[in-house]
């Protein structure tokens, strides 16, 4: 059985129409918007509403918005390496839904998910396509005020750690697609793909910062490049 993880990051989903949290320097949210009131738990407990605005934007931005070639091309590689007995792991850095509806039907989001929120009294996670407001009301324990949007902020453990480690260590392939190399824990799997003796690849706009520690580089528009490597992987069986 061969095993292919996939990492992606927000540079696979840019080509849809949705702003880097990172781009090159000057761009992305966090050189418009100051992240430490935005994106931690600090700044949630001192001004909910404002926090609330800024997700809400980014979930009406969301909801207009499509997968593109390399979503759909992730998808096919799934169903296609499960057709011939193999196995795709995708973890994703994003926290918008395009993977899932290019067709993808196993994504681990180990930042949170955008539509969704997180009830801060009874910690139920409920489907939310809506604005958020600060006087919302979980559908669960019927507490007002109480939900959060259900990403990882900035001071917060990322998702699913453990299952994401296990499953990169018995993998034959790492791919990081459209990831800046910056943010960890993210951007230190290659690393630990490579002290395993795991074949790594890179497929971005732009070199990344850790590009050095990876065995194959492929750069260009991810909706150009991944597709492209997927009839490869498809092809090579």
């Amino acid at each position: 059985m061969m095993r292919i993880f996939v990492l992606t990051g927000a540079g696979i989903s840019a080509e849809s129409g949705l702003g880097t949290f990172r781009g090159k320097p000057g761009d992305g949210l966090w050189a418009k918007f100051d992240p430490m009131k935005l994106a931690t738990p600090e700044a949630f407990a001192a001004d909910p509403g404002a926090v609330h605005a800024f997700y809400n934007a980014r979930r009406n931005n969301l909801l207009t918005t499509k997968p593109n070639p390399a979503h759909v091309a992730l998808a096919r590689l799934e169903t296609e390496l499960a057709k011939r007995g193999d196995k795709l792991f995708l973890v994703t850095q994003n926290i918008d839904n395009l993977h899932e509806r290019a067709g993808s039907r196993r994504v681990i989001h180990m930042h949170g998910e955008l539509l969704k929120a997180r009830c801060t009294q009874c910690q139920a996670v409920v489907s939310w396509h809506d604005d958020l407001e600060t006087t919302s009301v979980c559908p669960r324990c019927e507490q007002i005020s109480a939900l959060r949007p259900h990403v990882v902020w900035f001071g917060e453990m990322p998702f699913e750690m453990d299952m994401i480690s296990d499953a990169l260590s018995i993998s034959d392939l790492f791919v990081a697609i459209g990831t800046s190399g910056s943010v960890y824990p993210a951007a230190g799997f290659v690393a630990q793909a490579r002290a395993a003796g795991i074949r790594t690849c890179e497929i971005n706009l732009d070199a990344s910062d850790n590009a050095d520690l990876f065995d194959d580089q492929r750069y260009g528009p991810a909706s150009e490049a991944v597709p492209v490597w997927v009839e490869e992987v498809l092809l090579s069986a």
